[in-house]
């Protein structure tokens, strides 16, 4: 692993010394990645929640 980074920085040096970018990257996926499980949540949630509402709104309307 070691001769791949070494080999890495020195054909392309500034790839390695610009952490700033590489920070912004790794906060972009993680951004990304809990919007993605947030969304899934929801809308597992939101199934969930409909089918009830749907269950009470049915015992409501043969009630009254």
């Amino acid at each position: 692993m070691n001769k791949i980074i070494n080999k890495l920085n020195s054909k392309y040096p500034f790839i390695l010394k610009n952490e700033k970018g590489a920070t912004m990257v790794e906060y972009a996926i993680l951004v990304a990645l809990i919007s993605v499980i947030s969304i899934a949540m929801i809308r597992g949630v939101g199934t969930g929640v409909l089918a009830a509402f749907t269950t009470v709104n049915n015992a409501i309307s043969t009630s009254g």
